[in-house]
């Protein structure tokens, strides 16, 4: 049994995009959209394309959630017809794991400086 159960699965042709209603169970409050993204490019085998996460519905008292995904062809399509807001999120979303790569590398160069100690402070057995 998979834990993706499609619910509505749609070829919108005016816009030239699929919509895909689906729910993930048992992944209530523990998925996050890039997460639900290769999950949904897995299930539904849509590997070459642009699949947008539109939106991630928690169910109050329900292990589940409910995911809204928009699969283009065509990544200007994609942008010209997608709230620029949303791609704003996803790219957000993918920086902080290039971050990590970064931060890995930069501890070494923090470790190589020497902090100073700080020689314009008094101790206090010396005012007495």
């Amino acid at each position: 049994m998979s834990m993706i159960e499609t619910l509505s699965d749609e070829k919108n042709s005016f816009l030239s995009r699929r919509e895909i209603i689906c729910d993930f169970k048992g992944l209530g409050g523990k998925l996050k959209k890039l997460e639900a993204v290769e999950m949904v490019t897995k299930e539904f085998k849509l590997d070459g394309k642009i699949v947008i996460p539109i939106k991630l519905q928690n169910h109050t008292g329900q292990p589940k959630i409910t995911g809204i995904f928009y699969v283009y062809d065509d990544e200007k399509l994609a942008r010209e017809h997608v709230d620029p807001t949303i791609f704003a999120r996803l790219d957000k979303a993918k920086s902080p794991k290039e971050e990590e790569k970064d931060a890995d590398a930069k501890p070494a160069k923090a470790d190589a400086s020497v902090d100073k100690p700080d020689t314009k402070t008094k101790d206090k057995s010396e005012d007495n």
